[in-house]
């Protein structure tokens, strides 16, 4: 039988080396292991291909479906379902949530604050394909850039909403799955009209289409 204990020491470079200590019957055998863990990295590759298939779903949709309804939603503003705004609302919170707060936050025109506001004012008209693939496009560079740049202190500024509080960390890995959910939703939609849909992105690509 051989029992293993490991402890991890992670340092600013992002180097974790491990200490194994294996006991082997009643003999002690000391070993180590450097591994070069590359953490920003691997968030950004996954981060950027959720963005990447988002962008493939809004690309790949036709103008008939521009405003059609994934699902029948009475409880908010008729729109708030169609194709064009949900990609509009993915787009909005990953803006957000890498600003790690909503107080001074703002999209860029010609994008409003309904989102934050439910009885705020609605957009006067559909945003088009051109004016959410720039969208798009500024907030993978603005995702790339924050988590290249992203420090230790950075990531463990706390981050509060009105659905609970998280590191800023934590915050990058919530605002990639809700990237990701609302990018299937699409693809699924699509499949559903078109008869195709996106490949599956395995990581970011390295560059922005």
């Amino acid at each position: 039988m051989i029992h293993g204990l490991a402890d991890c020491e992670a340092s600013q470079s992002q180097s974790h080396l491990i200490r194994l200590t294996l006991t082997i019957g009643k003999s002690f055998v000391y070993t180590s292991l450097e591994m070069n863990i590359p953490w920003r990295t691997i968030i950004w590759q996954q981060f950027g291909a959720a963005i990447d298939m988002l962008d493939d779903a809004l690309r790949a949709c036709p103008d008939e479906l521009w405003r059609d309804r994934l699902w029948e939603d009475t409880s908010r503003w008729p729109g708030f379902s169609q194709f064009w705004y949900v990609v509009y609302h993915a787009l909005f919170w990953l803006d957000l949530y890498l600003t790690g707060a909503e107080e001074g936050f703002a999209p860029p025109a010609p994008f409003t604050l309904i989102e934050q506001d439910d009885e705020g004012p609605m957009p006067e008209r559909p945003y088009t394909k051109d004016e959410l693939q720039a969208y798009l496009a500024y907030c993978r560079q603005k995702c790339q850039a924050t988590i290249e740049a992203l420090t230790d202190e950075a990531a463990q500024r706390r981050c509060r909403f009105g659905w609970g509080e998280v590191s800023f960390a934590e915050l990058l890995l919530y605002n990639m799955r809700h990237v990701q959910e609302h990018a299937s939703q699409l693809s699924l939609r699509l499949g559903q009209k078109v008869g195709s849909a996106p490949d599956w992105e395995t990581k970011a690509r390295s560059s922005a289409a």
